[in-house]
């Protein structure tokens, strides 16, 4: 994993991690960077649209000029080219994709989000049970209707086929989250905190995803700490607790993640505004059958 650096630390005006937006002529989508320059070997490490945290390629730097390439995915592989450059503290630049798609790039520093919570107040229900209260659907693909498959059924909040991703319409910044879930044999699915970051849920073939994009893990970040047994098909729970960056993640009462900081967004993310709230969005795209109930909100008091 790489180190961040605070800016402040180093000469090189692009250390640490930043938080990036992209825009094409069709889309606009959130990205992250983090870059580290370790005995004169710059690296970084990327999350682009929907991909989790991975390394870029071919990094050259120069003064307030930072090339690299990557692999993304938009409905296949491509390669990509990025062309970034630092000033005055922010990041300006180019995407180039393989597919003759170009981005423009803009990037801030990502903020540290320390915080502390003295106390909590007390729980809230945040589904109701019979209805879709509360909750709207998401657009799944630029250009194409919301089709959201998602539906109240006998106090369960159930994906009965794959289609939109479903969002709370309040949002929110520190909070402790119960939530329950029944995730099918082969199923695919995520709770994503303020919008950005992905607590992941899916019972796939074993060898498909690694423990840090497996059950319970922070996708691509941070792996939970214990194997617990797959129950597909059966009831389970997460008790989150997040506070600025810091998660830490209860499964069926077991810990899995402790006070663990989150360093960046996940693929799949809503936006890379990290210093503001944000909702608690559910993952309906991948497959359907999945299953939430008794959703409920603890925020701090005021």
């Amino acid at each position: 994993m790489l180190v961040a650096f605070p800016q402040s630390d180093t000469k090189s005006p692009f250390a640490g991690r930043w938080d990036l937006t992209i825009k094409t002529s069709a889309d606009t989508y959130p990205s992250w960077m983090e870059f580290a320059d370790e005995s004169g070997s710059p690296q970084v490490r990327v999350v682009g649209r929907v991909a989790s945290a991975h390394p870029a390629t071919n990094v050259k730097v120069s003064g307030s000029r930072l090339t690299f390439t990557t692999s993304e995915w938009f409905g296949k592989t491509i390669d990509v080219t990025w062309e970034i450059n630092a000033a005055g503290g922010k990041l300006t630049g180019t995407q180039r994709r393989g597919d003759g798609v170009n981005g423009k790039l803009t990037g801030v520093p990502a903020p540290a989000l320390k915080r502390e919570v003295s106390s909590w107040g007390q729980p809230e229900s945040l589904f109701n049970g019979k209805d879709m209260t509360g909750w709207e659907p998401l657009i799944t693909e630029p250009g194409k209707p919301v089709q959201s498959n998602w539906r109240a059924i006998g106090g369960d909040l159930v994906n009965t086929a794959p289609g939109a991703n479903i969002r709370t319409n309040r949002t929110f910044q520190d909070f402790k989250l119960h939530i329950e879930y029944n995730c099918p044999n082969d199923g695919n699915s995520g709770v994503y905190l303020r919008g950005r970051y992905e607590v992941q849920v899916e019972y796939e073939p074993a060898d498909k995803n690694d423990a840090l994009h497996g059950m319970g893990s922070i996708y691509g970040f941070l792996a939970p700490s214990e194997t617990l047994p797959p129950k597909p098909g059966q009831w389970e729970s997460y008790d989150i607790t997040f506070v600025g960056r810091q998660v830490t993640i209860v499964r069926d009462g077991v810990t899995t993640i402790r006070d663990q900081e989150v360093p960046g967004i996940t693929g799949g993310a809503l936006n890379s505004d990290e210093s503001q709230p944000g909702p608690i969005y559910i993952q309906g795209d991948h497959t359907g059958g999945m299953k939430y109930r008794n959703i409920r909100i603890t925020l701090p008091s005021r």
